[in-house]
């Protein structure tokens, strides 16, 4: 089933004024499309003149618009494109859609502009009843996941699920959780209203805990990335604590059934690049906790969570470089190790031999003979170890070295590489002086 949205009436009078009036958006699109090779020019004048979501079938009108009007506010064919990405994550935030296809054509029609595209959403929406078997690692256990959810039950993003879980370690958990999510407004809710049984062993504290309750959540901007979200919760749990056969005297008169009440305020800002193993960015986190609002335990709880990541840079010019005629004769300066697009990178480690044999001129011909082996090694450090084995140079020649003075070393040296990899850069003749040589 296919469903329009069209610019409303005050927008359809808007007029957009090209450097050429004669050549339409249209007459440019085809003359793109005409000349093969060339880049389309994401800074075209154009503008939306209607959306159409085809593929829904239970989902309501009214929450559609309310994701896609954005797209209207385009001026150019640059701003439809981040719009139209823009608006299929938030169709997929609904959590009624499977996959979401996007298709942007020239307008057609007698309502048509100049300038006017029609931006194409395919949607799928899911079954009515989807099911699953999963595992998770949390807590320092494992734990298998069976879930049974019933998506877009009216028509408007609402949900049942259900969740039965066991973890390793004999830790249990079933809930029943209704979601309502509220997306007319700027800021987006989410109202979560779950009921649930818990339970869970402490063997390091000597108790177990038991927890049947109700817990209402209302989030605010959930899915927002670098913004500030909030969490409004109501918990009433009933929860008993089964002592151990090893448990200290001040844990075992704790033991017993009570009944917590409470609220509880969660603010966050996450800024960073990864969940699980994050280089950059930081997490700020401020929960308070309220309980006393009936049942028999009160008290105040605040918790603040800050994590800041940071990934030190590395510079070619802390780096270790080898070849020339200072040091690894044979090869062209710094012409060993890592390179990208012709130029040398360097490494963090490094292990270099040389063997020398002289004797004076003119009594036999100048003869400079000498092997050298090395290792250029860029990565972690973790690896160095394994620069005595692994891409070993190896070279061989002889050559004339004298002293220039007390000044320098000078030497002409006819070099053969052995042993090298095919990024390095060769270089049979060598010409060098300076103070220290390898």
């Amino acid at each position: 089933m296919s469903r329009n949205i069209n610019r409303s009436s005050s927008n359809e009078k808007e007029n957009f004024k090209e450097d050429n009036p004669s050549l339409h958006f249209h007459e440019k699109m085809n003359l793109l499309e005409r000349k093969k090779g060339q880049a389309v020019d994401l800074h075209l004048k154009a503008r939306v003149d209607r959306i159409h979501v085809d593929g829904l079938i239970r989902t309501k009108d009214d929450i559609i618009k309310a994701q896609v009007t954005e797209l209207f506010k385009a001026q150019d064919f640059y701003d439809i494109i981040i719009h139209a990405y823009k608006v299929r994550e938030k169709l997929q935030g609904l959590g009624c859609f499977g996959n979401i296809g996007i298709y942007i054509d020239t307008s057609h029609g007698p309502h048509a502009t100049p300038e006017g595209v029609e931006v194409t959403f395919m949607v799928n929406e899911m079954r009515r009843l989807t099911g699953g078997i999963s595992t998770m690692v949390g807590n320092n256990e494992g734990s298998v996941i069976v879930q049974a959810k019933a998506p877009n039950l009216f028509g408007r993003g609402e949900r049942l699920q259900m969740e039965y879980s066991y973890g390793s370690k004999s830790s249990t958990n079933i809930s029943i959780s209704v979601v309502k999510p509220f997306m007319g407004s700027s800021r987006h809710k989410i109202l979560t209203g779950s009921v649930f049984n818990t339970s869970n062993r402490f063997p390091w504290s000597g108790f177990s805990q038991c927890d049947k309750g109700l817990l209402i959540d209302l989030a605010f901007n959930p899915d927002g990335t670098g913004i500030l979200k909030h969490n409004l919760q109501y918990e009433a749990t009933y929860r008993e604590i089964i002592s151990s056969k090893q448990m200290s005297f001040r844990v075992r008169e704790q033991c017993g059934p009570n009944l917590k009440s409470a609220l509880r305020h969660i603010c966050s800002i996450d800024k960073r690049d990864s969940l699980i193993f994050p280089t950059t960015g930081s997490l700020i986190q401020f929960s308070t906790e309220v309980a006393g609002l009936g049942g028999d335990i009160g008290f105040v709880k605040n918790e603040l969570i800050v994590q800041t990541n940071w990934t030190p840079h590395e510079y070619a010019a802390n780096q270790f470089f080898l070849g020339g005629p200072l040091n690894l004769r044979g090869f062209d300066m710094r012409g060993c190790g890592p390179r990208l697009d012709g130029n040398s990178l360097g490494g963090n480690a490094y292990w270099a031999l040389a063997l020398h044999l002289y004797t004076p001129l003119p009594f036999r011909p100048g003869r400079h003979s000498f092997g050298d082996l090395f290792k250029l090694h860029a990565n972690d450090y973790k690896e160095n170890m394994k620069i005595f084995k692994e891409d070993v140079r190896c070279a061989v020649g002889g050559g004339i070295a004298m002293k220039f003075g007390n000044i320098a070393r000078v030497e002409l040296n006819l070099v053969m590489p052995l042993l090298f990899v095919r990024n390095d850069v060769l270089q049979q003749f060598q010409f060098g002086i300076g103070l220290q040589y390898l």
